[in-house]
């Protein structure tokens, strides 16, 4: 019995430390959000893109390796970057890493933790590969699942759980397709994604599901236009899915 008290107490102690890591790491988000290497047009996404609140949800710590798939013009990379390169952790950049992003964004002030590998994977062309560097603590990508086939999307999920460590959190956001609705050029869905699809292939190639978050529930967004409509463009219903790699 004692032995099973000092057990339970040690798992609440260290769930208690984590908590702390990440409320600690969420106001180094929110100091990084406020740095003057970010426009004018990125601070305006925030309300909606709610980044502080979605990095905690998945648990960003700041001393974490962390690898960001596509970082398209680096609006998650301006505030990652300094998160973690002024605690001692890691960013690191694949997959449709422009030349311009490399030139432009990995030379920031305080983006020196920042590196590039895999850069010429394009996401419409995603075949069977492994990544440069391996040990993520965490993997992010932001509305990129939508753009490879189905069997590039297995290449990049089976890609990066083998890169990943036991426990790693793999984290993802899209915007949502109706459940079971093919795709179509009449519904002008090609850049949604079934959230239930996205879970079964990524238990498919061995990770656990552990939660999702309605942070980015818009009712308004009946699912039916294609997501750059005026209208709609900034404000569609999007999913947000947490993974882990088993221990």
């Amino acid at each position: 019995m004692k032995k099973v008290i000092l057990t339970t107490l040690g798992v609440f102690v260290s769930c208690q430390v984590i908590a702390a890591d990440v409320t600690t790491t969420r106001s180094k988000i929110e100091q990084a959000l406020g740095a003057n290497i970010r426009d004018a047009s990125e601070v305006a996404r925030d309300a909606n893109r709610k980044p502080a609140e979605v990095l905690e949800f998945f648990g960003l710590e700041d001393n974490m390796k962390v690898l960001e798939i596509s970082p398209a013009t680096g609006y998650w990379s301006k505030f990652l970057g300094p998160t973690l390169c002024n605690n001692d952790g890691e960013l690191v950049f694949s997959v449709s890493v422009s030349e311009d992003f490399q030139n432009d964004v990995m030379s920031l002030d305080q983006l020196g933790c920042t590196s590039a590998i895999n850069q010429d994977i394009t996401l419409r062309n995603i075949p069977e590969f492994s990544f440069e560097d391996d040990g993520f603590d965490m993997v992010l990508t932001f509305w990129n699942l939508h753009n490879p086939s189905a069997e590039g999307r297995k290449n990049m999920n089976e890609a990066v759980f083998n890169a990943m460590k036991p426990g790693g959190i793999y984290g993802t956001v899209d915007h949502t397709r109706r459940h079971i609705e093919p795709t179509s050029r009449e519904l002008q869905n090609g850049r949604r994604l079934d959230p239930v699809l996205v879970i079964k292939e990524m238990i498919d190639v061995g990770f656990e599901f552990v939660d999702f978050s309605d942070m980015h529930y818009h009712p308004d967004d009946d699912l039916t236009k294609e997501v750059g409509t005026p209208g709609v463009r900034g404000s569609t219903d999007r999913w947000v899915l947490k993974f882990r790699k088993p221990q």
